[in-house]
């Protein structure tokens, strides 16, 4: 971090890999550059799972207090934005399941409809009009689904995390997309 031995100075435009060098030094300035990047995708992440900006506002906070703690463990391998994603995910989890909210207490056979895609055009709903239905989704149906369908978690994987059958992860999928092809409809 040093040139022509005067202190290199960090701004928006500093390269990652020099902002994560100086974040592990706690540089202040290095994490508010990197708080500035991630926040907005981050909070999107944690709302996305927990379906209120409040909270998702709380977790997102706790989750850049995390990731500056931690920084020294990301070893450069993938892109530091996924592994930052990692923890605020995590975190999010956390949180729901310290409220009990991961219950999956219905069986398959309540879901209304099926899942089909079969004649079922997206073209005139917007991307936010989408993100807001995934947020009104019950709580299960949006941990699963996040997890599979925008994380790229495997059901196996999945089951492990939440401590559920690969089953259960299955289903809820299924059913999570029924549900929002049933809202997305009410859409158009």
């Amino acid at each position: 971090m040093q040139h022509s031995g005067q202190k290199f100075h960090l701004n928006k435009d500093t390269p990652e890999s020099d902002l994560i060098a100086a974040c592990r030094k706690k540089d202040a300035e290095a994490q508010r550059i990197i708080y500035e990047r991630l926040y907005s995708k981050m909070l999107a992440v944690c709302q996305r799972y927990t379906g209120d900006r409040e909270t998702a506002k709380d977790i997102t906070q706790d989750g850049f207090v995390v990731l500056f703690d931690k920084i020294g463990t990301y070893a450069g391998l993938g892109s530091f934005e996924g592994w930052a994603r990692k923890i605020f995910v995590n975190l999010s989890l956390s949180y729901l399941r310290k409220k009990d909210t991961l219950r999956y207490s219905q069986p398959i056979e309540t879901t209304i409809g099926k899942a089909s895609t079969s004649g079922f055009i997206l073209e005139n709903i917007s991307a936010a009009d989408i993100m807001r239905c995934i947020e009104q989704m019950p709580t299960g149906f949006r941990t699963i689904f996040n997890m599979y369908a925008i994380e790229g978690y495997t059901h196996s994987e999945i089951a492990k995390i939440l401590n559920i059958n690969e089953g259960t992860s299955r289903s809820q999928y299924s059913r999570a997309r029924a549900w929002l092809q049933q809202k997305l409809k009410g859409l158009t």
